[in-house]
């Protein structure tokens, strides 16, 4: 069976001598791996539709359950992401957060398009605040939201010192949850992602380490790139 679809390449792995297998987050079907024959040959015409970010129309072949890319046409290759190393550790945040998220078979359309979305405002030059609302979308859609409302206690906007619930991805008044302590910074930069706005870049930075370690929480793994990122963005953070 031959079908085509639209995907991004999460990952992708050298196997044999000039074979690579992909895993690619399709629209219709979810995460998927497929192999790419002969494409680490020299000049190959399908070896840039076996690196990593790349968003393009996939045809595959589907045989015994394995599937074989024979042939793409690319959307966008967002290959600025590669002339900014910092850009490029934000990229792979994506990519590793909707590997780690979606399950094989799992719908993947809204995931794709928040990925996709993600990858090109990093691509032009917007740093931490993208991957602060592309998480925020992506835990979202795994079923673990994240809200910066008023506290759910005393019914107040929070303000000063707060508290975070990671149980229901909510923030409260310090004395109203035994909650991680979190920042005013903080919940800004998340309130401003899901009303599209921007926060701080102290709130940014403050917002991302908080939603990674609440991204280890609810999926029980780390997103090891996050890490590296925000280190990138600030050495001192």
């Amino acid at each position: 069976m031959e079908f085509k679809t639209d995907a991004l390449v999460l990952r992708s792995a050298d196997y044999g001598e000039n074979d690579r297998i992909v895993t690619l987050l399709t629209a219709e079907k979810g995460k998927i791996s497929a192999a790419m024959k002969g494409v680490k040959k020299a000049g190959a015409k399908l070896n840039f539709a076996s690196q990593p970010f790349c968003f393009a129309e996939y045809v595959i072949t589907e045989k015994s359950g394995r599937h074989t890319v024979t042939g793409a046409a690319l959307h966008d290759g967002f290959f600025a992401l590669r002339e900014d190393i910092a850009a490029l550790y934000g990229a792979a945040c994506v990519t590793q957060a909707c590997d780690m998220l979606l399950y094989e078979g799992m719908a993947g359309e809204k995931l794709l398009v928040a990925a996709v979305r993600a990858l090109g405002t990093l691509s032009e030059g917007v740093g931490a605040g993208a991957v602060v609302r592309f998480l925020i979308e992506a835990l979202s859609l795994a079923g673990y939201p994240v809200e910066a409302d008023v506290c759910p206690v005393c019914k107040k906007t929070p303000a000063g010192r707060m508290k975070f619930d990671m149980d229901l991805g909510i923030f409260t008044c310090n004395d109203h949850s035994d909650g991680v302590p979190a920042s005013e910074s903080t919940y800004r930069s998340i309130r401003a992602a899901l009303h599209g706005g921007e926060g701080s870049d102290d709130g940014n930075l403050r917002a991302l380490r908080l939603l990674g370690v609440y991204f280890a929480e609810k999926t029980e793994t780390e997103l090891k790139a996050l890490g590296e990122y925000l280190r990138l963005l600030h050495p001192l953070f």
